[in-house]
């Protein structure tokens, strides 16, 4: 089959289900209002707060929550066979990410731009919160300590690599002063932005930048990883407008710039997908596809995550509600064609089927290698690209997605020991430094107390990832059902998805129980059971505070 017959149903359901779902959404159930004042004009600070064009703000919601993800999930649950996949990212981001992401922008911007883990507070309950919290905080660490080791991965793998991800730091820190001190033209500086940033893609490989072996003792990948939180921690605490804002920006366009071109590439060279539709041979090990596959395909159909960035920092930056529709929304879109790009490039930027199944012969191949090798195959044969710029392009964008969840991800970690800091009167923790300190202690006492020298710790807790990001995601959606309900609103749309991924997120997590327990694996095991419990007890008290919503509203109809 024709790789393109992919694209075009996956991009063209994605595109009506924001031209018309989404609409809907928007007026007859979050019911936007721009005669609201958002809390980036209400508490405009000039740092977190500040009303932000919703195309830049597009642009660091997008790259943030796309990171690594996106491309490794898909690019590994194709061995399940790609239909599979192509449903779930497909469907998935039109039923469930979006009503997700744009659904935790508008609760958070309702709501004094709190966070999801606080704003459960004041919708569920303290106990809720409390829990929550650490489940979000567990997500955060996990995040942040392991897309360190993928960019460190990435940059010794690819040299030509380091020279346009390290610049696009520079590019944006230019672009930060030419928007809001200068006033120049968005179009002009986007351009000009973007086209810098492809000049870096191009000379890339011609300055190849290698660490040596040992650098103070520590191997290369320690030194990037600690280069990596050193610089993440300095863009925490920097003003949005300054570098987190510019920085997704740019890289957003220039991002899209290089999926339009693989997809563009897709309908010149017309290759074929050999990975079969249902793999009905998958290798000894390889787990049930139900529920693994809905927890394996986290970002590109639904991920938690997202929600932690919509309300973390995109809702601090919303200039009208309505804004919350494109930023929202149109966000997981943008991620759902990154995690569609995967499939293709997966499933048909392979020679032959012999091909393909040297590479997925056992469960968890795949991943970031699979869209590099595959996509670069395809804009080769599509565009005539030079196979090792094409491979650098590939590889930057992957480093820069994970570069721009890094940053914010390390962001919302000051913020949630900042809220812990406001919840339990801890008057020195409410404030940046020291919030920005502990987060980077945190992801740096997993990378390298758990991992050893070479600081590949958060490995370690990353097969916890999927289950526990998209209990996250449904925990995320209970507390918007429980906002609906209170508003009198309908909350189907909602309920609907939420109890499909609360049951299969389950699910996995008992199999990944099961499997622990086999392994003899007792700090997994045991982190599993802290998450189940904890994902019991918020469903339970979100179920308690529905139900008490939905008395309410019966009651005040006699």
């Amino acid at each position: 089959m024709s790789a393109i017959v992919l694209v075009v149903l996956g991009l063209g359901g994605m595109a009506l289900g924001y031209i018309f779902y989404s609409r809907f959404i928007a007026e007859k159930i979050y019911q936007l209002d721009d005669s609201i004042p958002t809390p980036a004009h209400e508490f405009e600070d000039g740092v977190d707060f500040v009303p932000t064009n919703k195309y830049v703000l597009w642009g660091h919601h997008f790259t943030s929550v796309a990171g690594a993800a996106p491309i490794v999930g898909p690019a590994i649950a194709v061995i399940w066979g790609w239909l599979p996949a192509f449903l779930w990212v497909t469907l998935g981001t039109i039923f469930f990410a979006g009503i997700h992401d744009f659904g935790a922008v508008w609760a958070s911007v309702r709501n004094k731009a709190k966070s999801v883990g606080a704003l459960t507070g004041d919708v569920v309950g303290k106990r809720a919160r409390s829990v929550f919290m650490i489940v979000i905080f567990l997500v955060l660490l996990m995040v942040n300590a392991v897309f360190g080791v993928v960019i460190a991965g990435l940059l010794i793998n690819n040299p030509g690599s380091v020279v346009p991800v390290w610049g696009a730091i520079a590019v944006a820190l230019v672009i930060g002063q030419m928007i809001y001190r200068v006033k120049a033209n968005l179009f002009w500086v986007s351009l000009i932005g973007v086209a810098v940033l492809y000049w870096l893609i191009y000379i890339g490989p011609d300055v190849p930048v290698v660490l040596p072996e040992k650098v103070m003792g520590l191997s290369a990948s320690a030194t990037w990883i600690l280069l990596l939180f050193f610089y993440a921690a300095v863009a925490s605490l920097l003003p949005v407008w300054m570098l987190l804002q510019p920085r997704d920006y740019i890289n957003g366009l220039q991002l899209f710039v290089g999926l339009g071109l693989l997809y563009v590439a897709v309908f010149i060279a017309n290759p074929t997908v050999v990975a079969p539709a249902i793999n009905t041979n998958v290798p000894a090990g390889t787990p049930s596809m139900i529920p693994l596959l809905f927890v394996t395909i986290a970002c590109g159909a639904i991920s938690g995550f997202h929600g932690l960035v919509a309300s973390g920092t995109t809702s601090k930056q919303l200039n009208k509600e309505s804004d919350a529709r494109f930023v929202g929304y149109f966000g997981a879109i943008g991620e759902g064609a990154l995690a569609l790009a995967a499939i293709v490039a997966a499933s048909a930027g392979f020679a032959t089927l012999a091909d393909w199944q040297a590479v997925y012969d056992s469960f968890g191949k795949g991943g970031v290698a699979a869209f590099v090798n595959g996509g670069a195959t395809i804009l080769h044969s599509g565009l005539g690209f030079n196979s090792e710029i094409a491979a650098t392009m590939l590889t930057v964008m992957a480093a820069l997605f994970a570069g721009t969840t890094m940053d914010t991800g390390l962001r919302l970690q000051r913020y949630i020991f900042q809220e812990w800091g406001e919840i339990y009167n801890i008057g020195w923790l409410g404030k940046p430094f020291p919030a920005t300190l502990l987060a980077v202690v945190s992801c740096l006492v997993l990378a390298f107390g758990a991992g050893g020298a070479d600081g590949s710790g958060g490995l370690i807790i990353w097969p916890l990832f999927g289950t526990t990001n998209q209990l996250l995601a449904g925990l995320t959606l209970l507390v918007i059902a429980v906002m609906l309900v209170r508003k009198r609103v309908t909350a189907t749309y909602v309920i609907w998805p939420l109890a499909f991924l609360l049951t299969m997120t389950l699910a996995a997590l008992l199999i990944q129980l099961h499997d622990f327990y086999l392994k003899k694996d007792w700090f997994l095991l045991g982190l599993d059971v802290v998450v189940l419990v904890a994902a019991i007890l918020v469903t339970l008290e979100c179920v308690s505070a529905l139900r008490t919503e939905k008395r309410k509203a019966v009651a005040s109809t006699f």
